[in-house]
């Protein structure tokens, strides 16, 4: 009987993530007050609360909530009025919202290598990509690592660019003691279902200028600002009140979230690191760790390659993830359409990077199963 049981134990099903969510007890309490008001949505109470405790939590000037990471991003390009057919530089290392974005708005994403050590756009190789016709830059903060934010602004300064930072995994992370929000011209951020904090589904826009606050409500709001009055054209991006009570519920337990996620991290890290053939990402000695994804490179050393060992983790129950593959650059939709410069780095990094599964609540007896399987391949 006992050998049954840990049999089925052994065999148990582990997804790459699970969503953080409040006792069902709080939640429930936390909405009830929708059935006295029936505001449901349209930038209610508690949008607005949630607007200002992410102000307060994420150190920043400016933030205007989205019902989406996705739309955050693609109307914070759009607030910036970028001629038509304008080229913004950005990275192919990444998901596909970010280059969605950038097509949606009607742009040309022009893509750039990315560096081995940490994922993120290689700012080197940026100048070389600029012409006449750029506009923006679109850097990525990848499974938290933070972009060299000082020389992406020095290269923007110097040839008149706006940056717009994918902020969408680094949620909480701070560089030399500042807020990642604060960083370029705007920030976007999701809150996800499977983020380190989210909403259900939900993002928001960072930044320091009010005007743009204004700007960005006309966008998600059909350009309403007055019962009889449009004064521009604006698409429907509104957070729910729904949402925004989860996110406000969630935020409360954020800080042990973390505590555990940072638990399960070091744990894996102590787990694997003199494993050959297994490498992580370098993190930057001046920014915050927000335990986001527990990414590992699987290098020509270890035994098997790493779609090999995505097969056998999926045939003993383990639902790792390869994130991701292919780069945006080479999926079927954007395939030789734009500006591809030599991206070896990226390819090669999306053809060996595994997301092990990671969630606040990941069972150690698990972690260990995940890491046995490596170290037995």
């Amino acid at each position: 009987m006992h050998n049954k049981e840990e049999n089925i134990m052994t065999n148990e099903k582990i997804l790459v993530t699970q969503s953080s969510m409040p006792p069902y007890e709080e939640y429930i309490e936390a909405i009830k007050p929708l059935w006295e008001s029936h505001w449901l949505t349209n930038m209610g109470t508690y949008h607005k609360e949630l607007e200002e405790e992410l102000k307060q939590y994420l150190g920043v000037p400016e933030l205007s909530l989205m019902v989406n990471g996705h739309m955050a991003l693609e109307l914070a390009i759009q607030s910036f009025d970028f001629p038509e057919g304008s080229e913004v530089i950005t990275t192919p290392f990444t998901f596909i919202s970010t280059t969605h974005a950038i097509v949606r708005n009607r742009l040309k994403p022009v893509f750039c290598d990315v560096k081995e050590e940490d994922g993120t756009i290689d700012e080197t190789k940026i100048e070389d990509l600029i012409t006449e016709h750029t506009v923006a830059i679109v850097p990525v903060h990848v499974y938290g690592n933070v972009c060299n934010v000082e020389e992406i602004q020095r290269i923007a300064d110097k040839y008149n660019l706006k940056v717009i930072y994918d902020a969408a995994h680094a949620f909480g992370v701070t560089y030399k003691g500042k807020g990642i929000g604060n960083y370029g011209d705007a920030s976007i951020f999701s809150f996800h279902a499977t983020k380190v904090f989210n909403t259900i589904e939900g993002g928001a826009v960072t930044f320091s200028d009010h005007k743009m606050y204004e700007k960005l409500y006309n966008l998600k709001n059909f350009g309403i600002r007055g019962e009889e009055l449009v004064t521009s054209v604006g698409a429907n991006a509104k957070m729910n009140e729904f949402c925004a009570i989860m996110g406000l519920c969630n935020l409360k337990h954020l800080d042990e979230a973390l505590k555990n996620r940072q638990e399960r991290y070091e744990h894996y890290r102590k787990g694997l690191e003199k494993v050959k053939g297994i490498r992580f990402f370098k993190m930057n000695k001046y920014a915050t760790n927000n335990f986001a994804y527990f990414p590992i490179v699987i290098e020509d050393d270890y035994r098997i390659t790493r779609d090999e060992l995505y097969g056998k983790f999926h045939e003993n129950n383990i639902y790792a993830r390869k994130y991701f593959y292919p780069i945006t650059a080479d999926q079927a939709c954007f395939r030789n359409k734009y500006k591809n410069a030599d991206l070896f780095r990226a390819r090669e990094l999306a053809k060996s990077v595994l997301i092990l599964p990671f969630y606040e609540s990941l069972q150690f007896e698990n972690i260990d199963r995940i890491i046995e399987k490596i170290k037995m391949y």
